[in-house]
Parts: structure tokens; sequence; C-alpha cells
């Protein structure tokens, strides 16, 4: 078991630009923008009067929150961008959120390089059959994405040519998720949409006798399925994973989990993929997600990460 530091570094389209008290600096295309970040417990290393240059600042106003925009800048409301290979349609939300999580942009490309490396292996024989998910697709794994949001990691798995379940139970976020695939060129991918909540898919899933050789997710601390039903990370976690044990298909690729804002640490991830380790062989690999800022060694932590692969 190793511990790692997984580092997102700038590029064209996006830029920790700076961070700060609590704040952080962010370029999404020509759009800069300010958002509250409890990591960034420093001081900043640029002046107020780079900060005011930002078009929009989020400020949290008791429990909620919303944009302020600097007077005479017209952001627009949502506007693409190219990331990770990838076009993600930006939209500012009322929780503070862009739809990108940058940090991410790690564990993206290990999915794709570990599910390139399978279909070399077992490259995909003839397709039989019209549902793309009732085919028989010998050689092409199957991947499970769960709390997916605005699909990422689907759209990682789905370019390297899986076929993908991508659950999550907001019906805007797989709304927006099913965008990013078109403005990314995978609308046409097999990727099957669901919105449910994942407790109740994975039981079903398991009723129904589907396997899946790759399990991806990124729990939040606390949400609500569709229905209203309760999701909490420290009572439902446990048996999430266990029944994703029983989803595994006899020759597992991976399992990788990630968090934001759940207050644990990666250990907590990790130590709930020895059962694979010990059953599958392989490794595991677990810590950090961060941000490098720009023109500054100082990185932006921003959540965290276990994954086990076979």
């Amino acid at each position: 078991m190793e511990r790692i530091i997984l580092t997102a570094k700038p590029t064209d389209d996006y830029e920790l630009i700076d961070s700060g008290q609590e704040e952080k600096l962010e370029r999404y295309a020509e759009v800069i923008l300010v958002r509250p970040d409890p990591q960034a417990l420093w001081e900043r290393s640029l002046g107020e009067g780079e900060w005011d240059k930002a078009d929009a600042r989020y400020t949290r106003e008791g429990k909620g929150g919303g944009w302020e925009v600097r007077s005479g800048a017209t952001p627009a409301t949502s506007w693409p961008i190219c990331y990770g290979g990838f076009t993600f349609s930006i939209k500012p939300t009322s929780f503070k959120h862009t739809g990108l999580f940058p940090e991410q942009i790690s564990n993206w490309e290990w999915i794709k390089k570990t599910l390139s490396q399978e279909h070399y292996r077992n490259p995909p024989e003839k397709v039989l059959g019209k549902d793309p998910f009732i085919q028989n697709f010998s050689g092409v794994p199957k991947v499970l994405n769960l709390f997916s949001y605005t699909g990422g990691a689907t759209l990682a798995a789905a370019q390297a040519g899986a076929q993908v379940t991508h659950v999550d139970a907001s019906k805007i976020a797989v709304s927006w998720a099913r965008e990013n695939a078109q403005l990314s060129l995978l609308a046409d991918k097999p990727i099957r949409w669901i919105i449910e909540d994942v407790m109740l898919f994975v039981r079903r899933e398991i009723k129904r006798g589907n396997k899946y050789d790759a399990i991806i997710m990124d729990p939040p601390a606390f949400g609500h399925g569709p229905n209203d039903e309760l999701w909490k990370i420290e009572e439902n976690f446990l048996t999430l994973m266990q029944l994703c044990e029983e989803l595994l298909s006899d020759n597992p690729l991976f399992v990788l989990i990630s968090g934001y804002a759940a207050g644990y640490s990666p250990l907590a991830f990790a130590y709930n993929l020895d059962r694979f380790e010990k059953k599958y062989g392989g490794s595991i690999e677990y810590g950090d997600l961060c941000i490098e800022q720009k023109n500054s060694p100082r990185v932006l932590p921003c959540g965290i990460f276990a994954r086990w692969n076979r």
C-alpha cells in the first residue's frame, strides 16, 4: 500500500491563480472566479488588486450563498472549457461548484491508462444485438460510476472503450453529464444514464445478476436520493463496499474511491480496498488530490482518493 500526492497542473483553460484566507482565485477559460475553500488556511501570494479583477465572487450567506458579479463584468451563465481531453460546460451554481473538479484529472488519466491496457490485452470481438447493454461485448470492460455528478470519470472510461453505467441521484447532474458527453463527442458511446439512489440501484443490480469489471465512486458526506432517500457516509459506506464486492466480475480490473470534504483520512478509503487485494491480488495506492498554484510551489489540497487495481 503506497501513499502518494496527485497534483493537477495549470492548463490553457484552467488554472489556480492564487489561494489563501480560505478562498481560491481560479480562471476557467477567460472567466476568473473567487470561491471559498477552507483548506486555503494561509496568506495569499497576490495583492487584493489582483483578486478584485475576478469577474465574480461566491460569498456565503447563512447556510447558503450566492455570486456577486464585479461591476462592469458580464460573465456568461455557462461556457465550455477544454480540460483533460474533454469539453466541460462550466456553470457556477448556487452552492459554489462549477461542475468541474480539476484535481480529478490524475484519476481520469489512470482510468484511461488502466482500461486501455486491458483493451490491448483483450481486444473486443463480435458484437451481438442492438441494445449496447444487452449486447455480448466480448473483451469490453463494464464500468460502474456511482455518485458520478457531471461525469468526468464516465467520460474517461467511455473514451477508453468501456461500457459505462453512470449513476447519480440528481436529474440536473445527470443532464449536465450528458451535456458534457455531447460536448466531448462521446454521446454515441455505450453509456447508460441512471437517475436513482445509489444504494437502491446497487441492490437491484445484484438481484438482476449484473456484474462489473470496475467500480468508481465519489461518495458525499451527506446527501439525498431522488425520492428523499438518505445517504450518510458514516452509516452507509461500509454497506456499500460490501455490496460492491458482490457486483464485481470474476476477474475485475479496479476499484477507485475519491472524496471531497468527507472529513476522513485517505486511509479510511484504502483499508476498504484490502478485501480486493486479498481476493484478487494487485496493489493499492491512496493519498491526496491537489491543484498546483500558478507560478508557485504551493498546492491546494482538494480531496482524497484510494484505488486498487489488479
